[in-house]
């Protein structure tokens, strides 16, 4: 399933719904791109693809500097999963392709 382009998701986390721009690009099994948010922005670590299995990890500096751990499944323009945040645990994610 191809995961290519650009999305919106949404992260359902304690302070609240927080909103992120992706622009990925898969070659083969890799996955790399750039995540934009209020929390930080920049490019995106560790990204793989198997099939419509997607994860990467994006780094945040606000509230605090923080590597979000991102898990997800791309069906058709969805995409949803869940992201680990260090030792806050995890928070479900949900987004469309724009």
């Amino acid at each position: 399933m191809a995961v290519d382009g650009n999305w919106e998701i949404v992260i359902n986390s304690p302070m609240g719904a927080q909103k992120a721009s992706l622009d990925i690009a898969t070659n083969g099994t890799a996955l790399t791109g750039t995540q934009q948010a209020a929390q930080g922005s920049g490019p995106l670590e560790n990204g793989k693809v198997d099939g419509n299995a997607v994860s990467w990890s994006a780094k945040i500096t606000s509230p605090m500097p923080l590597t979000l751990d991102f898990t997800g499944t791309v069906d058709g323009d969805k995409l949803s999963g869940s992201v680990k945040a260090g030792a806050f645990g995890s928070f479900p994610f949900s987004g469309n392709r724009v």
